[in-house]
């Protein structure tokens, strides 16, 4: 395999997009009915524009799961299944992260522990290494790092700069540097530069401030990021020192990177507990944008701001209330595979 590695961004041509169906013995047990219209939904937006490749438990799941989808007039020639052992469906976190050689793809299969061992995560830990024993992948080498690392925590622009926050990467690793971060990271994920977010976070959220709920890259040279305008909103102090933040930040030649602000949602409260709604937590695929709505007056906003951000794309917004009940949205559930990864 050639030297030559890179880390493409997520608006690079896909193959497809990997999720896995919800069941009873997840997370969404009690709420299943809910968070299975979010799902029928997605996967209609997905294959709207490519193909999705669908995780079920077993047989039984996929019968139901196609029966669903098929009234749901699924284009199911753009959907493909597979039958694998997981803990939950955030694949964001537990599936592979691809990057490209001069002849294939290398999928850096890091440690999933459950957010810090916050969740039981076993089967999720190796479901790359049995996706890759079914062979799912094509022109792919699997390589194992013993590193505990999210998806959902890291974002490239494809060119060698990665965005993340440091309160996540603390937390996963306590005794290590932001030097000694920055090092491993920029060697594994093929980086020249990696930028530090140091403030920045949702109530609700258990992830440790990933860096998919708070600010993305929409191109080289620009960020869409979660704002919050309302000054009597716990979040505004920490989203507004995140903002400066991303003002000060430069891009490989040494301009400000152009910014735009996602509008904030009012709170959204279960049983008490605030939920973390952010529209930041969106999925780029090809030739659009899936957005999250939460049946709020913002989403219309929301989506303006991403139009604005992702030119040429079409904004499809998908109902993720039901999500954030688990504490993550749209691109938490998701994984987005480059073109020619998939067998």
């Amino acid at each position: 395999m050639s030297t030559t590695v890179r880390f493409p961004a997520e608006w690079e041509p896909q193959s497809a997009v990997l999720i896995a169906w919800p069941h009873p013995e997840t997370d969404w047990g009690p709420r299943l009915v809910d968070v299975e219209e979010t799902y029928i939904a997605l996967v209609v937006a997905i294959t709207a524009f490519q193909d999705a490749v669908i995780c079920v438990a077993d047989d039984d799941l996929q019968t139901y799961a196609e029966a669903r989808l098929r009234s749901a007039r699924v284009d199911m020639d753009r959907v493909r299944f597979v039958t694998v052992e997981y803990d939950d469906t955030w694949l964001r976190d537990s599936g592979p992260i691809t990057l490209k050689t001069a002849d294939g793809f290398l999928q850096l299969d890091f440690r999933f522990t459950g957010w810090g061992g916050k969740f039981e995560a076993s089967r999720d830990d190796r479901l790359v290494e049995a996706l890759t024993a079914q062979g799912v992948f094509a022109n792919a080498t699997r390589e194992q790092i013993d590193f505990a690392l999210e998806g959902g925590g890291i974002e490239t622009d494809g060119a060698g700069t990665l965005l993340t926050t440091w309160k996540c990467l603390h937390e996963r690793h306590p005794d290590a540097s932001r030097e000694q971060l920055t090092a491993k990271l920029a060697s594994w994920l093929r980086q020249d530069r990696v930028l530090w977010l140091d403030h920045g976070y949702l109530e609700g959220d258990d992830t440790d401030a990933h860096i998919d709920t708070l600010a993305r890259f929409a191109a080289e040279d620009a960020i869409v990021y979660q704002g919050c305008d309302d000054v009597s909103d716990t979040h505004y102090p920490e989203l507004q020192a995140m903002a400066g933040e991303l003002a000060a930040l430069r891009t490989r030649d040494g301009k400000p990177y152009r910014l735009f602000a996602l509008p904030w949602a009012k709170p959204i409260f279960d049983d008490g507990r605030r939920l973390a709604a952010s529209y930041a937590n969106f999925l780029i695929v090809n030739g659009a944008v899936l957005m999250p709505s939460y049946g709020d007056p913002a989403d219309a906003r929301a989506q303006e701001v991403m139009a604005e951000a992702f030119p040429g794309r079409e904004i499809v917004p998908v109902p993720c209330r039901p999500l954030i009940w688990q504490n993550g949205s749209l691109h938490c559930i998701t994984m987005q595979l480059p073109e020619g990864v998939l067998a």
